[in-house]
């Protein structure tokens, strides 16, 4: 085995946390353009932390078999999509928020996932 479940835990724990930091860069930079657009920024890149949160708890909740682990993959990858088109139907419909801000806030949530796995720390 090559990384323990601990060792997992900690990475998604850092990667939601940076994400959670993005998602305020992103709301206080597009604040300055206007209310709307800053909280449509900061939901949109709050919506990727949400859903990476909840499949990192489904996911890296206990050890078990493939069989177990592979049922608890599908089910948080099940979660984190039902989170995020939940997400944005909701700021783009419901609240109708600027969706160049919330598109921008969902770029900026995922690109943290690209990068926190080039830094070790």
């Amino acid at each position: 085995m090559l990384n323990s479940l601990a060792a997992g835990r900690r990475l998604a724990l850092r990667v939601v946390f940076a994400q959670l930091v993005m998602a305020v860069l992103v709301g206080i930079a597009f604040s300055l353009q206007s209310r709307s657009a800053g909280l449509a920024a900061f939901a949109g890149a709050l919506i990727v932390a949400l859903g990476n949160a909840l499949f990192a708890a489904r996911f890296f909740s206990t050890l078990g078999n493939a069989t177990v682990a592979t049922g608890r993959l599908l089910l948080g990858m099940f979660l984190k999509w039902t989170v995020f088109i939940g997400g944005v139907l909701l700021v783009l419909a419901y609240w109708k928020l600027p969706p160049l801000a919330a598109l921008v806030g969902l770029v900026a949530g995922f690109a943290v996932n690209v990068f926190a796995f080039r830094f070790k720390g």
